[in-house]
């Protein structure tokens, strides 16, 4: 079971960039480096926002085929119980799992509107997205593999399961993190140790390149710098 970070530990990832976040989670060794992130396959439709952050509503969608008994799919509000069951803020996470993931976007204006209003911060997905306009002036950040002009035949097959973006696998209720560098999940159990390893971190880095940008740099003083901060 995921723990619940508090509202404190949730502004203070809001206010790092994800670059930043993934230095501190690498420091601990909790998980390989080529895993809890999402790959290059989708973008942030939105860089200028500020870091999203938020547990993960997870959602399993298709639509590339056409239904058999009529022309379009009926989407049932039981799912909007489920996005609220979740702890806030929200972020959802939507596997298109089509046959051809994208072809028809699931999230545009109103569901961003409709998603908003039950305290959802974003959304990520292997699939497209559409309205994007509309969703920038809402202040609702996208995340996603594509867009499209078109709702296709998208309807929701399954929420709540785990789900995989972008070779970002995701559990409900998972922390995640995103911003135009891309998108990563959280360790619980490191949360309350994040903003001091990121800020020791960061400290280090300054020092290299303070001494990269001096007028009298030395490579002298960068091997040592260097090595004070391996030690």
């Amino acid at each position: 079971m995921n723990m619940s970070p508090n509202s404190a530990l949730i502004a203070a990832l809001r206010g790092m960039d994800s670059c930043s976040l993934a230095n501190a989670i690498e420091s601990f060794g909790s998980r390989l480096r080529n895993e809890g992130f999402a790959d290059g396959s989708i973008r942030c439709q939105f860089p200028a926002m500020t870091p999203m952050v938020g547990h993960a509503v997870t959602i399993k969608i298709r639509g590339a085929n056409p239904p058999t008994g009529s022309s379009t799919y009926l989407e049932s509000t039981d799912w909007w119980d489920y996005v609220l069951s979740v702890p806030a803020p929200r972020v959802v996470v939507v596997e298109d799992v089509s046959s051809k993931p994208g072809l028809g976007a699931f999230l545009g204006e109103v569901h961003a509107n409709i998603l908003k209003a039950l305290g959802c911060v974003g959304a990520v997905t292997n699939g497209s997205v559409r309205d994007i306009s509309a969703v920038e002036r809402l202040g609702f950040q996208f995340f996603s593999g594509s867009l499209s002009v078109s709702h296709s035949y998208v309807h929701i097959v399954e929420t709540g399961t785990s789900v995989t973006v972008a070779g970002l696998a995701v559990t409900s209720g998972t922390l995640i993190h995103g911003d135009r560098n891309g998108v990563q999940s959280v360790p619980a159990e490191l949360m309350s140790q994040i903003p001091t390893a990121a800020a020791a971190i960061a400290a280090n880095e300054r020092r290299v390149i303070e001494e990269c940008q001096s007028p009298g740099v030395s490579i002298g003083r960068l091997r040592a710098i260097v090595a004070r901060n391996r030690g």
